[in-house]
C-alpha cells in the first residue's frame, strides 16, 4: 500500500454537571483509546486509568498483534475487577479504540469495544459507526421495542451490558484497512448524548487538522449542555 501519515487530535472535559472526570485516554502511535468509568467519584476514574495503563506497553510499539491486544484487555479486565473488590458500588469501565496491527503482513485497524462508548470513521461516503453500543437501549432498538426518535427520552439509556471489569464481558473487533483520506473518532457517550452524528460528521469532514476538531467537538457538547464528562480522540490518515 502507499505510505499514509497518520496524525491525531484529543481533548477531554469534566462537563458542566459533573464533579470529576471519569474518562480517560490514551493517544499515542499505534494506540487510540477511550474509557469511560462507572463506580462514582471513589471508583469510575481509577477504572478508566486502569484500562488505559493496561495499554501502555503497546504503546510506541511496531508490530502489535491481535494477541498483544487481548492480552492488555485481560490485565484491563484483572486490574478494574481488582478495584471493583475494595469499593461497595463495585466499578468498572467501557473500553472503545483503534489500535493499528499488522494482519497478513498489511497494516490494519483493529477496532475494540466494550460497553457504550463509540469509533467513528468519517470518508467521502460519509458517517459510519463502527462499533455497536453494549446497552440495553440499543438492545431494545434492535429487538424493535424502542423507535430511534423516543431513544433520547428513554429511561434506562445508560445502563451497559457489557463492561471491563464485570464477568463475562467480551470484547468485539473489527478489522479495517488503513486507507488514506478517511478520519476517525473515538469518544465517549458525553459527545454523543449531546451532538447529533450529522454535526460530528460536518466536523470531522470540515478540513480542519486533528487538534482542532477534536477541540471543536468538545466545544459543541459542552454548548449543547454538557451534562456529562466528554472525551475524544482524532485520527486522520494522510497519503
Amino acid at each position: 500500500m502507499e505510505s499514509v501519515r497518520i496524525s491525531a487530535g484529543f481533548a477531554t472535559h469534566t462537563g458542566h454537571h459533573r464533579a470529576a472526570n471519569e474518562d480517560s485516554y490514551l493517544a499515542a502511535h499505534p494506540l487510540y483509546i477511550v474509557a469511560d468509568g462507572m463506580g462514582g467519584h471513589d471508583a469510575g476514574d481509577r477504572a478508566s486509568q486502569a484500562v488505559v495503563r493496561a495499554f501502555h506497553p503497546l504503546a510506541g510499539r511496531g508490530g502489535v498483534a491481535v494477541e498483544d491486544v487481548r492480552d492488555a484487555i485481560r490485565n484491563a479486565q484483572a486490574f478494574v475487577g481488582a478495584i471493583a473488590a475494595t469499593t461497595v458500588r463495585g466499578a468498572g469501565s467501557t473500553l472503545t479504540g483503534l489500535v493499528q496491527i499488522v494482519q497478513d503482513g498489511a497494516p490494519h485497524w483493529l477496532v475494540v469495544n466494550i460497553g457504550d462508548s463509540r469509533v467513528y470513521r468519517a470518508s467521502a461516503r460519509g458517517l459510519e459507526r463502527l462499533t455497536v453500543d453494549h446497552s440495553l437501549m440499543q438492545q431494545e432498538l434492535d429487538n424493535g421495542n424502542l423507535h430511534p426518535d423516543d431513544a433520547s427520552a428513554y429511561p434506562y439509556r445508560n445502563v451497559i451490558t457489557r463492561a471491563v471489569g464485570a464477568a463475562a464481558s467480551p470484547p468485539d473487533f473489527g478489522l479495517h484497512p488503513v486507507l488514506p483520506g478517511e478520519r476517525f473518532l473515538v469518544c465517549s457517550d458525553g459527545l454523543t448524548n449531546e451532538v447529533a452524528e450529522t454535526e460530528i460528521y460536518e466536523l470531522l469532514a470540515s478540513g480542519q487538522d486533528c487538534q482542532l476538531t477534536a477541540d471543536r467537538l468538545i466545544e459543541r457538547a459542552l454548548e449543547n449542555g454538557g451534562r456529562d464528562n466528554v472525551t475524544v480522540v482524532v485520527v486522520g490518515v494522510t497519503a
